[in-house]
């Protein structure tokens, strides 16, 4: 098996691969899948590094050049990988988009900071402009570790169980129901009776019932767009 291969391109590459190299991404970080983090200044051209300029048309705050950027995508083989920018302004990352990425060979992702990074870059090098929330970060390292570890955890032999993300959040469209486990009862709150019966029919449709619930009270959005179950045609 090939491994899934990450290339972050940064202007921090210190922070790589910062949590992905401990717990299971860390065990799985060489014999499932490889990290290289590039240092972007590396493309500048002057003694001081430079990597940013004043914007166009005035305002606060620097902006990420774009012949620099240009210059350290352009040292990545072009090996069909998806090219990604994390900025607060892309498309939500999305568990279908998680999965996309993870079933393929991997990834290239650059990583902002300052006010952004010069557009024309990002639209001559097809960037995917990518989202992981409604929020600022000091850059986008963070969000790209984010990204990192949704995919990692889905390649194979990462994760214990292949079963472990069939019945997690957003699988099916829906959140994940409440989990328990011992001691039975705690601060006079005991498990649900349901879930210590025996009866995996009865466990299954309380599991169902429970995530139904969850997801129309903390995500309508979700819950709105869930596709229609399917109707079974009526006995003749």
């Amino acid at each position: 098996m090939s491994l899934w291969r990450a290339t972050v391109l940064t202007l921090f590459p210190e922070m790589f691969p910062g949590p992905l190299g401990i717990s299971l991404a860390g065990k799985a970080l060489g014999p499932v899948w490889s990290l290289d983090a590039q240092d972007i200044r590396a493309h500048a051209t002057d003694r001081h590094r430079t990597v940013d300029d004043t914007p166009a048309g005035g305002g606060p705050g620097m902006v990420m050049k774009a012949d620099i950027i240009a210059r350290a995508l352009d040292a990545v083989p072009d090996d069909g990988r998806p090219r990604l920018v994390m900025t607060p302004r892309g498309t939500p990352l999305r568990q279908s988009r998680v999965i996309e990425l993870a079933a393929g060979s991997g990834v290239v992702v650059l990583c902002g900071r300052f006010e952004g990074i010069d557009q024309r870059v990002i639209e001559a090098r097809g960037l995917e402009e990518v989202s992981i929330g409604d929020y600022v970060l000091s850059g986008g390292e963070i969000a790209a570790l984010t990204l990192l570890d949704a995919c990692v955890r889905l390649l194979p032999g990462v994760m214990g169980k292949p079963d472990s993300a069939a019945e997690e959040s957003f699988s099916g469209g829906l959140l994940e129901y409440p989990q328990y486990t011992r001691p039975a009862e705690f601060e006079g709150r005991p498990i649900p009776a349901v879930l210590t019966s025996g009866d995996h029919k009865k466990i299954a449709e309380w599991r169902q019932n429970e995530a139904e619930r969850l997801t129309r009270e903390r995500r309508p959005d979700l819950w709105a767009g869930r596709p229609a179950p399917t109707k079974m045609p009526p006995k003749t």
